[in-house]
């Protein structure tokens, strides 16, 4: 999901940069309005944080992680989860690699607008929290995930090679079929303390 360097312009990050502070700020209001999501939001961010650093693989053009992101979206909600991988990457960035601090805009939008599209679309639909389900809404993630990268580099200042990213792409499948099972594992957990602060209310519990 991170691009290396020297694939984007300078001119599209800082277009880049510019499009993800206006997403992160058009969103600060539903923090302001319940506190209570800051908190979750901090929690995100710290469980995606150690989730990138616990598995990362370089492939082609990009990388290969462990992003955790429908746990994270279905156990804490939209907003944290948005906000988890803002703080996330920009933490990332500070401690583990500065190099990625270059692309922090284009690498937040590569998570974010394939979550925005799929919470505005399966996640508002979402019925039983079944492994099934959620394989839908890990496969409509990630493909959104490399789509964006794929864009990103077509924008990019060097020609990559179709089957780079292709070979990209393909990493993906691995994570689409062991994060469902993740998620289920947790939502069950969860469903067992009602009165966890990190369970959202909107958590369909009956449903699992």
């Amino acid at each position: 999901m991170h691009i290396e360097p020297g694939y984007v312009a300078s001119a599209k990050i800082l277009a880049a940069n510019a499009a993800a502070i206006a997403l992160v700020g058009s969103q600060s209001v539903h923090l302001l309005k319940q506190p209570s999501q800051i908190v979750r939001s901090l929690l995100a961010a710290a469980f995606f944080t150690l989730a990138m650093q616990a598995f990362h693989l370089p492939v082609g053009p990009s990388e290969l992680h462990f992003l955790g992101a429908m746990p994270l979206y279905l156990s804490l909600g939209f907003i944290p989860t948005l906000f988890g991988f803002a703080l996330g990457l920009l933490v990332q960035g500070l401690l583990f690699n500065p190099s990625d601090l270059a692309h922090l805009g284009v690498n937040f939008l590569s998570l974010s607008l394939p979550l925005v599209l799929v919470h505005a679309t399966f996640g508002q639909r979402l019925g039983a929290l079944s492994v099934r389900n959620i394989m839908k809404l890990d496969a409509a993630y990630y493909a959104g995930v490399t789509l964006m990268v794929g864009f990103w580099l077509a924008l990019g200042e060097v020609a990559t090679p179709l089957s780079a990213w292709l070979a990209f792409a393909a990493s993906y499948a691995s994570i689409v079929a062991i994060e469902p099972v993740i998620t289920l594992l947790l939502l069950q957990a969860l469903a067992r303390r009602p009165d966890s602060l990190s369970l959202p209310p909107s958590l369909p519990l009956r449903s699992l």
